[in-house]
């Protein structure tokens, strides 16, 4: 896999513009990218060292809706998340420094 083919988009809440001090970064990611693609991927794209990764797979919520035909309910898809740490002698990645 490509490495844009990886990472699909930064993930911007509140949570993770917290971590973006301590070099933590959160990303949005193929479902079939490992911790090493991942690690790889975002070293290849943004040009720093990558200390770890962590990853876990974010259900979808629940949405419901009224309609004239009644209420329907339906789920967001699923995604799977990934959690960088950078090295302390790691440059920032620049998109996120402009975010905080």
């Amino acid at each position: 896999m490509e490495a844009s083919e990886i990472i699909i988009k930064p993930l911007l809440t509140e949570k993770s513009y917290s971590g973006i001090q301590s070099k933590v970064y959160s990303f949005v990611v193929n479902k079939n990218a490992n911790k090493i693609e991942i690690a790889r991927a975002v070293e290849k794209l943004f040009n720093v060292e990558v200390a770890k990764v962590n990853t876990l797979i974010v259900k979808g919520h629940k949405k419901s809706q009224n309609t004239r035909q009644g209420r329907t309910v339906g789920r967001t898809s699923d995604y799977k998340k990934a959690v960088v740490t950078l090295t302390e002698k790691s440059k920032p990645i620049a998109f996120f420094e402009s975010l905080s």
